[in-house]
């Protein structure tokens, strides 16, 4: 143990604390007793310390490293984006810091917008680095996805991000404007070509279906980014959300009850209806599951603590969106709420239910 611990850089209490609460718990030991660490140990101990260094918590931690859908090598390519966004980020901000220097030695006045520079990098970028750590393929989800795609052999997956949803048995082309998002695609994923939504590079009916997921409303103008997949594609598929029903902000507790922020949100984004119309498209209803296993915004709905986890929700648009302080409020409301009680009081219907209809749609064009 004396000499992982040197090669690790921690303490030899460190690992006592790890093997205490089942996080990295050597069964090996020596004539003398002593705990030995075999490769699978080592390998394990190296995620740990890796999320440690990023800022995880050991509960946060436990949940990544004991999640059976990832391998070593997810774990090193997750490792790798979390890594390569938070490089990114410096980068961003060291050279907004240069350019206000710059600006100030020359007795330029510095306007708030500039001040505000290093912390304004577009939404994915921003966000993107938590993805994959806890945005995954939801089987259940995807198995209504595939099912719309038909008989399609070519398929252009727009806003692709880091790949969720695209499907291993068809020719898929993949589309993502932020470099972020585009440097955690995994080894081995379709070919991504950085281009946005409203203006793709691809001839008339050059694909059997587009596909999109859950991005939609992050287009500048989703109406044109639905009409472009429609012109490129000869069938369009789209996971979207539904704000034409009356109330809907009361479908979802936590939009309801913590974050009315969320109706500005897509106070702009276009209705169900006027997208349907846009590309000819029939809607149906995505339930969630209460076990989804894509941390998208509305997936916890039956688990309300995973919203007081940080990492969580940095991977959920929605909380750039609102802004600290109302982040920040929902948190420590939600927080009060789980604690007295209330909150599962108030929700008790939801015990009982495996499925919960928030809002998504499946548009079938």
């Amino acid at each position: 143990m004396g000499r992982v611990a040197e090669l690790a850089g921690v303490s030899v209490r460190t690992l006592h604390h790890y093997d205490e609460i089942g996080l990295v718990r050597p069964l090996g030991r020596t004539a003398a007793g002593y705990r030995t660490y075999s490769a699978d140990d080592v390998e394990r101990l190296r995620e740990v310390l890796a999320y440690r260094r990023l800022g995880f918590g050991l509960r946060e931690v436990a949940k990544l490293v004991d999640d059976s859908s990832t391998d070593a090598v997810a774990h090193l390519h997750r490792l790798r984006g979390l890594l390569l966004e938070r490089r990114h980020r410096v980068d961003a901000m060291v050279a907004a810091i240069d350019k206000e220097i710059e600006a100030r030695a020359q007795g330029l006045l510095v306007t708030p917008e500039a001040q505000l520079e290093m912390l304004g990098a577009r939404l994915y970028d921003a966000i993107g680095g938590a993805y994959p750590a806890t945005r995954r393929t939801e089987p259940r989800i995807a198995a209504q996805i595939w099912n719309a795609l038909g008989d399609a052999q070519t398929v252009l997956n727009v806003g692709a991000g880091t790949g969720s949803y695209e499907p291993g048995d068809r020719d898929v082309t993949a589309v993502e404007p932020s470099a972020v998002m585009r440097g955690q695609r995994p080894a081995g994923s379709a070919r991504c070509v950085a281009a946005a939504a409203e203006s793709l590079p691809f001839e008339d009916r050059s694909f059997d279906v587009a596909m999109a997921v859950s991005t939609v409303h992050h287009w500048g103008d989703p109406i044109a980014g639905l009409r472009e997949m429609r012109r490129v594609a000869r069938r369009v598929v789209v996971l979207t959300f539904d704000t034409d029903e009356p109330g809907w902000q009361d479908r979802f507790w936590l939009t309801r009850d913590y974050l009315p922020e969320f109706a500005a949100v897509l106070r702009e984004f276009p209705s169900l209806a006027g997208m349907t119309e846009a590309i000819g498209a029939r809607a149906e209803p995505v339930p969630v599951p209460w076990d989804c296993a894509d941390g998208l915004f509305e997936a916890y709905w039956r688990r309300p603590g995973a919203y007081l986890e940080n990492h969580m929700r940095r991977a959920m648009s929605v909380w750039t969106r609102v802004g600290p302080d109302a982040e920040q409020r929902a948190v420590q409301s939600l927080g009060d709420d789980l604690r007295t009680g209330r909150w599962a009081e108030r929700n008790s219907d939801l015990a009982d239910l495996d499925t919960a209809d928030l809002g998504l749609r499946l548009l079938i064009a």
